[in-house]
């Protein structure tokens, strides 16, 4: 498998640009009930977080699990979560219910 940011179009993309309007900004310290419950997914700025969520949407396990084990999504840890409360950090956001997908730029 290829780079998240390497997709084809497909059928996905009206989900996609759906997905892209309701992305928002918010306040790390807003998402501390999602953290602990453990909803919160981080994706790596360097890949494209609405391809991510399409993903999360259409099931793809064996994507998933590549991306976890390349390090470009994951749990947001416990220092990732603690540096951004202590800086007042803004990410990028978007809900996949259950999940809270966010993305530092």
């Amino acid at each position: 498998m290829t780079d998240i940011n390497s997709k084809e179009d497909s059928p996905q993309s009206e989900l996609q640009s759906k997905l892209n309007l309701e992305t928002a900004q918010i306040a790390w310290r807003e998402l501390q009930t999602f953290f602990a419950a453990g909803s919160v997914v981080f994706v790596d700025s360097s890949q494209d977080m609405l391809y991510v969520a399409e993903q999360l949407v259409a099931d793809n396990s064996a994507l998933f699990s590549e991306w976890v084990k390349k390090g470009w999504v994951g749990a947001v840890s416990d220092e990732q979560a603690l540096e951004w409360y202590n800086r007042d950090a803004l990410l990028w956001s978007v809900v996949i219910k259950p999940w809270v997908l966010v993305q530092e730029r």
